[in-house]
Parts: structure tokens; C-alpha cells; sequence
């Protein structure tokens, strides 16, 4: 981009049950590489990268001796922690993004507000416990922690679906959308608030 600096984020979380290292820019081309141990993760991921337009670079080790729960919701935190300090203070952005993404027979809605006021809603059930070596109850952790850690609202609301995997795929990929609409730079540069900030 030449009419702006670009918005990145470089962050590293190391414990005892995991260790990541995230590289994001949010005006990217939705360039990625993403290693989290979890394939089907990381199909989610990339598709959430790819639809929002955002270039990460993301390598997690972690416990999955043990299961998935400390690498997703680890992940989670981080990357909502990269958003974060990429949005810098969030005045100037539109604030508000939402998408309904339709994948074969299912369709989900995700809303999204750049709020500083962290919350879940969350309807997704899922008929199966794994999708691939991704249990999916997890995929309400993830969005619960990067909803947290990034300090926004979200809403994440499968409308109809028989298939988990295109269920799944629909919510990342609706995320992606409606976060790329939230971030977007707005021609106003205050926050977009009647209380003057967010």
C-alpha cells in the first residue's frame, strides 16, 4: 500500500505446553504459511487467511501428546494478541463487518464489531467430534480466546448445514470477510463512536 504504512504484528508466546511464533500484516494479499501441527487446522487457518486477505506466518509446538486444546486455544490468544497491537488504537477503521458465506448446502453468518468490548456468540454444533485430528469443540475456543485477546465482538452463527467440514470451512471463511470489512480504514480518522473512542 503506498497511501498508508501497512498495519504488522510480530508475536511470540512460549509456555510449558506451547510455543508459537506469529508474523501478520493486515493489508496483505492473503499470502500465508501456517504449521500448527493440526492439519485440518490449518486448512481452517489458511482459509481465514486467503479470505480476509491477510499474510500470516504462523509455526506452533505444542502438546498434541497430550490433545489439541493447549495448541488451539494457545493459537487463539496469539493471534488475537497480533491483531490487537496491528489495529494499534482502532479509531479510523469501520469498525463493523458481517458476511454470509455459503459452502454446498451449508451457511454461516459471522458479524464482527472493532469494539475494545471482547465477546462470543457462538451457535455452532457440530455433529461429529473430530475433523481430522481437530476436535471440534475446539473451534468455539479458538474464537472465544482471538475474540478475547483482540478485543472484539463477535458473532459466529451457522444458519443451516449437514456437512461439519463445510460448516467449519464456512466459519473461517466468514471470519476472514467480515474482519477484513471491520479493519478496513474508513475517510474518518476518530473512532467510530458517540463516546469519541472505542
Amino acid at each position: 500500500m503506498t497511501e498508508a504504512i501497512q498495519r504488522k504484528a510480530e508475536i511470540e508466546r512460549k509456555t510449558k505446553e506451547t510455543n508459537i511464533k506469529i508474523s501478520l500484516c493486515l493489508d496483505g494479499q492473503g499470502k500465508c504459511e501456517i504449521d500448527t501441527g493440526i492439519s485440518f487446522f490449518d486448512h481452517m487457518l489458511t482459509a481465514f487467511c486467503h479470505h480476509g486477505r491477510f499474510d500470516i506466518y504462523l509455526v506452533c509446538k505444542g502438546d498434541l501428546d497430550v490433545d489439541c486444546h493447549h495448541t488451539v486455544e494457545d493459537i487463539g490468544i496469539t493471534l488475537g494478541t497480533a491483531f490487537s497491537k496491528a489495529m494499534g488504537d482502532k479509531s479510523g477503521l469501520c469498525r463493523y463487518g458481517m458476511s454470509v458465506i455459503p459452502m454446498d448446502e451449508a451457511l454461516v453468518c459471522c458479524n464482527v464489531d472493532i469494539s475494545n468490548r471482547p465477546y462470543l456468540v457462538f451457535n455452532g454444533k457440530f455433529q461429529t467430534h473430530r475433523l481430522g485430528e481437530l476436535d471440534t469443540q475446539m473451534i468455539k475456543e479458538f474464537f472465544y480466546a482471538f475474540a478475547a485477546r483482540a478485543g472484539i465482538t463477535l458473532h459466529v452463527n451457522p444458519v443451516y448445514g449437514a456437512n461439519d467440514h463445510h460448516i467449519a470451512e464456512a466459519m473461517f471463511k466468514a471470519f476472514g470477510h467480515a474482519l477484513k470489512q471491520g479493519i478496513t480504514r474508513s475517510e474518518n480518522q476518530g473512532a467510530l463512536s458517540t463516546k469519541g473512542s472505542l
